[in-house]
């Protein structure tokens, strides 16, 4: 159960940095109450997985979660570059991210 509520926090982690991009400087309400609501779970899910899963496994696989998730959407979405480079990089990150599952 602590894996899929870490899971879990790591997509609201990949909403409240994409949202982050939505909220123009925290200038536009809506997007500002969704960013700061996805952040607050996304936090709060962790530390519920963290009562179980040792703090350095579920930190890093909570950050991976994000980093994978925001690079990703920030290719499908804002059109940044996807290049050889990058997704190797982000093959490294999600190789990480399996081998800390793996061997916690």
């Amino acid at each position: 159960m602590a894996w899929l509520l870490l899971v879990i926090a790591g997509l609201f982690e990949v909403g409240w940095a994409i949202g982050l991009k939505y909220t123009d400087g925290f200038t536009r309400p809506w997007p500002t109450a969704g960013t700061v609501a996805a952040m607050v779970i996304s936090v709060a899910l962790l530390g519920v997985a963290m009562r179980t899963l040792p703090v350095g496994t579920a930190y890093a696989v909570w950050t991976g979660i994000g980093a994978v998730g925001t690079v990703v959407l920030g290719m499908v979405l804002f059109h940044e570059p996807a290049t050889v480079a990058r997704l190797t990089c982000v093959g490294f990150i999600l190789a990480g991210i399996v081998g800390l599952k793996l061997t916690a």
